[in-house]
């Protein structure tokens, strides 16, 4: 009879880890999911701050042409 008892516990014990398992199965999926969203905005910013940090550069070259262009007021 104790043998009984000693298989239906291991059994319990199997599904509970086979639930807890599954379950983070899951959770990882949707943290990859997370992740990788994450990565791609990241991406879209980097370009972004890129693109921002060239058309500083550019304007900061346009003004300093023209300061360096220009005569005193006093002329």
């Amino acid at each position: 009879m104790a043998k009984n008892s000693d298989m239906e516990q291991l059994q319990e014990q199997v599904v509970e880890l086979q639930s807890q398992l599954a379950f983070q199965e899951d959770t990882i999926g949707a943290l990859n999911e997370v992740v990788t969203r994450q990565q791609a905005q990241i991406e879209n910013l980097h370009e972004w701050q890129l693109n921002q940090k060239e058309q500083l550069q550019s304007i900061n070259d346009e003004m300093s042409k023209d300061v360096v262009d220009e005569k005193p007021p006093h002329y």
